[in-house]
């Protein structure tokens, strides 16, 4: 392909003609993978397949979400079917490709059981059984007891020959006992007893029938359409996305619809920014489009630095020419004729992946001038952020783009009017660009059947903390918090109760356990105190102090503040003391009234929104968990003095 300038006709062969299908093997090469192993886990399966002679295609692919379980390997055939895998390291990836690619053997306590659950036998002949008790905080594991009934009852009924029982890693179900897959169907029990064994193994794999009492229905409640592509393609390969259907919405936008058209579309899918303030996509673009110019310019905003988050980077590493053409149909839209990928240097290997799909559009006239014969010219280049929070906010990002402190600078002018060297600038973030390049694929009317009436669409989330199972989803907006911490990551981790989940990272709100129900939507966060953000998730359980969460989340802001404006740099100092003042047992009951008081200042006078977000956990945790505030005070003044105490 290199050197080869792409046509419409060209785009359209690739999407009609996927490539040959052969056994094949990916890894799962996202920056949390290669942290856990990944890299060795790849090499030992090169190895393995240099020795063993076998015919697949070893890939490596981006993040699959399932940070709990890294490193990951996924396995398919031309068939379609596929079987992923947990947790593996060089010796189980070299059984990988000795018993499963090759003899149709799982590896013990590595498979990871298919969301994707069936309803039906279809008259298959079921070959594997996967086990998995699912109970937490139980003191013994009743997986290999179960196991160890399940061949018992196969070889009384003579399967044993035929039907394997595996140890599965996650069954993707909790709380529900002891749970079984019957693979190829994929047909789910759970709450299965001693005695439903026989029923499981007479009925079902001798008798075809499925048991209705103990089928878990339903499959994963999560809808990916931002991480559509990601642990699917490689990332590093252009022909890889072009063979998913990428560039689709771009050839659509260019060359079926006219600007406005395009604006339009985005109205109708509902799409809202995804970095946290929620305004509405189209009405960015339009109001970028408006001015008179003589150029305009765009930028993806990947300077993602909320504690515990890597949604943007995830997506980044993972399907890097998905942000690229969400960028160009932005660029499109406005009339720009240059973009910036501004991505923190902390993320070396996000970087390194979309400079590569820059440099492979450039190559094949994706990028440049007259694109797809469209007359629209367009192109982009990374610039590095130096990993100071400000700098996610527009006007500071700005700044650090042309070479100066980033520090907010007084809106309006908004970007959208003057923005990078003075020119009109729309500033979207990596998950927002990575969805506009699917509805520019699939329609806005198709996007807007997701989520709610106020709240359009999906949104990704890092759950992290106190969880069973932490993770990347990506859920429809509108679904409770409950569903995402409880059924999709497990619960709390070792059983333990929810006490609160912190959204929105350092600009966002402590919501307590008893609101789990809440829907996940701009509007009901914000009642509640807290913000969508970009979509970090922190669980938090029983032993976790919320004066110390307001204390970590306010002393980080003040870290990161750049000092500008006097109610952010002064009010948070102050308030920090106050709050370490407290926790030290030293507080007085006015103390909480001079930090509302000071909230109250830094929301209405700071100058951007890191001032005007920082008190939010800080009211959040004082709204729902005053009496821990109390009760420090209270056991500081029942404390004994320390001259009595030395005999002073």
């Amino acid at each position: 392909m290199a050197g080869k300038r792409l046509t419409a006709v060209d785009l359209e062969t690739y999407w009609a003609q996927p490539p040959p299908m052969r056994p094949w093997v990916r890894v799962g090469m996202d920056t949390g993978g290669i942290a856990a192993g990944a890299r060795h886990v790849y090499q030992a399966l090169l190895e393995e397949q240099e020795e063993a002679r076998a015919q697949i295609d070893i890939q490596q692919t981006g993040s699959l979400g399932l940070s709990y379980a890294d490193p990951i390997v996924v396995t398919g055939d031309a068939s379609g079917r596929t079987m992923m895998f947990g947790a593996m390291d060089p010796e189980s990836a070299r059984a990988l490709i000795r018993d499963h690619v090759q003899d149709g053997h799982l590896l013990e306590d590595r498979v990871i059981a298919s969301r994707d659950r069936g309803c039906e036998l279809n008259g298959q002949q079921q070959v594997a059984i996967l086990v998995k008790d699912t109970s937490a905080g139980k003191d013994e594991d009743r997986t290999g007891f179960f196991q160890e009934l399940i061949r018992e009852e196969l070889a009384v009924h003579e399967l044993d020959g035929r039907i394997k029982v595996y140890r599965a890693m996650d069954m993707g179900l909790y709380q529900k006992g002891v749970c079984v897959q019957l693979l190829p169907s994929r047909v789910t029990y759970a709450h299965v007893t001693g005695p439903d064994i026989r029923r499981i193994i007479d009925e079902s794999l001798r008798g075809g029938r499925v048991l209705d009492d103990l089928l878990q229905a339903g499959g994963d409640p999560q809808e990916r359409i931002v991480l559509r592509h990601c642990g699917r393609i490689d990332p590093d390969q252009l022909e890889s996305y072009l063979h998913a259907g990428g560039y689709r919405g771009l050839k659509r936008a260019l060359l079926e619809m006219t600007p406005e058209e395009v604006i339009e579309d985005m109205k109708t899918s509902g799409l809202r920014g995804r970095g946290g303030a929620g305004f509405p996509t189209w009405l960015k673009w339009q109001l970028t489009r408006e001015p008179k110019a003589d150029r305009k310019i765009v930028i993806c905003n990947a300077d993602e630095g909320d504690p515990g988050a890597f949604m943007d980077r995830s997506i980044l590493e993972g399907d890097p020419h998905a942000v690229l053409e969400g960028l160009m149909i932005s660029a499109y839209a406005i009339g720009a004729d240059k973009g910036f990928f501004y991505i923190r240097a902390e993320y070396p290997l996000a970087v390194e992946r979309v400079q590569r799909a820059i440099d492979e559009a450039r190559a094949t006239g994706l990028l440049g001038r007259d694109i797809l014969g469209s007359g629209f010219s367009f192109d982009a280049e990374v610039r590095l952020g130096a990993g100071a929070f400000v700098c996610g906010e527009e006007t500071a990002l700005i700044a650090s783009i042309e070479g100066r402190r980033g520090s907010p600078e007084p809106r309006p002018p908004y970007p959208s009017i003057k923005g990078l060297w003075g020119y009109p600038t729309s500033i979207n973030n990596v998950e927002t660009l990575a969805a506009v390049s699917v509805i520019l694929d699939r329609g806005g009317a198709w996007y807007a059947g997701f989520g709610t009436e106020q709240s359009r669409g999906t949104k990704v989330f890092a759950v992290t903390g106190k969880v069973r199972n932490p993770q990347l989803v990506e859920v429809p907006m509108g679904i409770p918090i409950r569903t995402v911490i409880e059924d999709i990551c497990g619960g709390a981790d070792r059983g333990a109760r929810i006490k609160a989940v912190q959204t929105g990272g350092p600009s966002g709100g402590v919501i307590p356990g008893t609101k789990m129900d809440t829907p996940v939507t701009y509007e009901s966060l914000q009642e509640l105190g807290s913000i969508m953000g970009s979509g970090g998730m922190l669980v938090m359980d029983e032993s976790d102090s919320m004066v110390d969460v307001a204390k970590f989340y306010l002393g980080f802001c003040v870290d990161e503040s750049c000092g500008k404006c006097a109610p952010c740099r002064i009010g948070g100092f102050q308030m920090l003391k106050l709050l370490e003042r407290i926790h030290g047992g030293k507080g007085k009951a006015e103390d909480l009234t001079t930090i509302r008081d000071i909230c109250h200042c830094m929301q209405t006078a700071s100058l951007c929104g890191l001032g005007q977000t920082a008190p939010n956990p800080v009211l959040s945790t004082l709204k729902y968990f005053e009496e821990e505030y109390l009760d420090l005070m209270e056991a500081g003044q029942n404390a004994p003095d320390p001259k009595v105490r030395a005999g002073r």
